[in-house]
């Protein structure tokens, strides 16, 4: 874990410098809002993936920088959107910027960063990279396609909600480690074994995500149980449900579904999900994607970079926000 906190250190001020030189590109009247985002922080994982497995598999040129951050900016847009579509007040602790600008400018801002993402992926002049950006765009829509259907739903099944998470999440870490493998000119083989490293490894961070919605806000600085009265279904919620006796589902079938549940409802249930370690048993579930992340990094060069990549595994498992 040392070894990743180190590696972040030292390629964060690089890749926020990177950012903001993509920033630069966009039109006058969209920086500002591309700006706010950006500022508001992140862990900015996506294009440290990228920057390491493109160092891992021999591309070792700075401007690997420039692509990396490709897919920040792709999950800045629909940080945007989002938080349009959810009338969300806040984001990272500072403002949503639609309460700051417009609702239409917002949208507009997201739309025309995804569009400058875009360009400087196909400013690379390989239709593979392109390729791998598209499809990690139109993933990840039909992600968000597939949680807006299942909101306020009781019956959707763990395939489902994988099918979901593969699309809103897992896809896009999934094209960091790929993009850097192209970057690199890597062998196919290394190229598939990136590329399952990182879904494996979205796949586990968004399950470790939706059990950290119901630790103490005190502990993460999130609202506990926003999934709850947000209408989602995640493993942990699943598991509560399956726990209640018949009078007590039904009770909880109707406030969840009609959208109801009010933040006391969503600090009960958390307590009880932390009580009866639903949370955790989601997080050892998370450790099956999270072996087959480790796997298949085993295949990969035996370098620096990959240690790192094994550590992130251990970040994803054990994190606390």
């Amino acid at each position: 874990m040392i070894q990743l906190k180190a590696r972040l250190a030292l390629e964060l001020p690089a890749i926020n410098r990177a950012l903001d030189k993509a920033v630069d590109t966009l039109p006058e009247p969209v920086r500002p809002i591309t700006r706010h985002i950006f500022q508001a922080g992140g862990k900015r994982l996506r294009p440290l993936l990228t920057v390491l497995t493109a160092r891992l598999l021999g591309n070792g040129n700075e401007d690997i920088l420039d692509l990396a951050v490709t897919l920040e900016m792709l999950h800045a847009a629909t940080l945007l959107h989002d938080d349009v579509l959810d009338n969300a007040v806040s984001r990272r602790g500072k403002p949503a910027a639609h309460t700051l600008y417009n609702v239409s400018s917002v949208i507009l801002a997201g739309d025309a960063l995804l569009s400058g993402a875009n360009a400087l992926v196909a400013q690379r002049d390989d239709p593979r990279l392109s390729r791998c950006f598209s499809e990690a765009t139109s993933r990840t829509a039909a992600g968000e396609i597939l949680e807006i259907a299942s909101q306020g739903r009781v019956d959707t099944s763990a395939e489902q909600y994988e099918d979901m998470v593969r699309g809103k999440t897992a896809w896009l870490i999934r094209a960091a480690c790929e993009m850097g493998a192209l970057a690199a000119g890597a062998d196919a083989a290394a190229v598939a074994a990136a590329a399952t490293y990182g879904e494996n490894l979205g796949m586990a961070f968004q399950m470790v995500d939706d059990a950290l919605d119901f630790a103490p806000e005190s502990a993460t600085g999130k609202p506990t149980g926003g999934d709850v009265r947000e209408g989602k279904l995640t493993p942990p919620l699943r598991l509560y449900r399956e726990s209640l006796n018949e009078a007590e589902r039904k009770d909880f079938d109707v406030a969840f579904t009609s959208l109801s549940m009010t933040e006391a409802d969503a600090e009960a249930i958390a307590l009880r999900i932390r009580e009866a370690g639903f949370d955790a048993a989601v997080r050892t579930q998370a450790d099956t994607f999270l072996d087959a992340a480790r796997r298949a990094l085993g295949s990969l060069p035996d370098k620096p970079e990959r240690k790192v990549m094994y550590n992130m595994a251990d970040y994803v498992r054990d994190r606390k926000k």
